[in-house]
């Protein structure tokens, strides 16, 4: 494992963070505690020595898990961090009433790095208001929290002036190769880098999209290169090849997942990608363009839907329907995966949607979740939707 420094205070992080948001759950929902518990620690015993929760991650299932899971000695050998759901705060008083119960979820009495979650400009204009800057000096000064930083979601020019509103130790943002001038971008990793700031990197695989299922046309531009990886090798590659990136997060909840990344993660030096191989890189991202319909990173802060729509899930499909090169297979898939066939649960089709706009209050890549939506309906569900349906519970039965 290689660690890279966090700037202000010197800690040596892993460059490879375990992110707690996509944790392998049982049929019913809920995390599968013995799974997830041996998945967690066997990152740290490899060397992870950063894991990553919030507020509202598995419906809030996620820090009293990870409370339980760093039992036995494994909360001394990580920097745990959580984060404040800075939407929720209404008032001074939310911000320690939420951090009081996190540390008592967590068994912990100090969070290492501690976030203000989910910053758009509008998120930060508010919780600014309402004194946050107050509240984080006062948890630092009393030893609940040891750093201070903020997740982002938001435009270039409002992440610039969040950096520069606080003496923070560092910040999180969405990084990839596809979203080098999306939310906070290369600019602002620049930026934040500049004044010191320790830089961990979220969505690396945009939701896993960028490593399964890989495009017939994208595997053939990265079987060119003489140097073999596999998709998630080099889109982390990628990411770790920039100097100013601390800390990639992944949301590991498949063993075979952790392995791989453990892997990358002992020889991604920074700045040591060739220009041939950032070319190629760069020629898959093209690629992709030509290929993805919406920009959703499977983060599901839009859920839970109202009227049961599962969004995310309707949004992956959309864009598999161009990537798998397999339209029969992915209406199939679409039917029987929102059908309620494969789940507890009701359906849970693009069609349910009324057009509420709850869910555009809620999605930082700002993506017009209720038209493309109708697109879903357009493409994947008309005209024979009722018999892939009753075809699916047969084939499942």
């Amino acid at each position: 494992m290689l660690y890279r420094k966090i700037p202000t205070n010197g800690d040596e992080l892993s460059i490879l963070g375990f992110g707690c948001m996509r944790l392998p759950v049982k049929e019913d929902g809920t995390i599968d505690e013995e799974r997830a518990t041996k998945q967690v620690r066997y990152a740290i015993d490899h060397g992870v020595n950063y894991v990553d929760t919030a507020w509202p991650y598995h419906i809030g299932q996620s820090e009293p898990f990870l409370g339980r899971a760093l039992a036995d000695g494994y909360r001394e050998k990580v920097k745990l961090a959580t984060k404040l759901p800075s939407w929720m705060v209404k008032s001074r008083e939310d911000m320690d009433k939420f951090l009081n119960a996190q540390l008592d979820k967590l068994k912990t009495d100090h969070i290492d790095y501690y976030l203000i979650h989910a910053l758009v400009g509008e998120l930060w204009d508010n919780v600014e208001k309402l004194e946050v800057a107050d509240f984080l000096d006062k948890a630092k000064a009393s030893g609940c929290i040891i750093n201070a930083g903020f997740s982002f979601h938001g435009a270039a020019e409002d992440f610039k002036r969040i950096v520069d509103a606080y003496d923070w130790d560092f910040c999180q943002i969405q990084y990839n190769f596809l979203d080098e001038k999306n939310q906070a971008g290369t600019e602002g990793l620049e930026y934040a880098a500049s004044k010191y700031l320790g830089i961990i990197i979220m969505e690396p695989l945009r939701g896993g999209n960028l490593a399964s299922p890989v495009p017939p046309a994208v595997k053939e531009i990265w079987d060119e290169a003489p140097t073999k990886r596999t998709a998630a090798e080099w889109a982390l590659h990628w990411v770790w090849n920039h100097p100013e990136v601390t800390v990639v997060l992944s949301g590991m909840n498949e063993e075979a997942n952790i392995e791989e990344n453990l892997t990358v993660a002992d020889k991604a030096y920074p700045n040591s990608l060739t220009e041939a191989e950032l070319q190629i890189v760069k020629k898959v991202e093209r690629k992709y363009r030509e290929l993805m319909k919406v920009s959703c990173t499977g983060c599901r802060y839009c859920m839970p839907c109202p009227e049961g729509v599962n969004i995310p899930l309707c949004f992956e499909t959309y864009n598999n329907l161009y990537m798998s090169d397999n339209a029969d297979e992915t209406k199939f898939l679409y039917a029987a995966r929102l059908g309620g066939i494969l789940s507890v649960g009701g359906a849970e089709f693009a069609s349910q949607c009324v057009k509420c706009g709850e869910c555009l209050e809620k999605c930082p890549q700002h993506i017009d979740i209720p038209k493309i939506l109708e697109s879903v309906v357009e493409e994947l569900e008309e005209p024979d939707l009722e018999e892939r349906v009753a075809i699916a519970k047969q084939v499942f039965k």
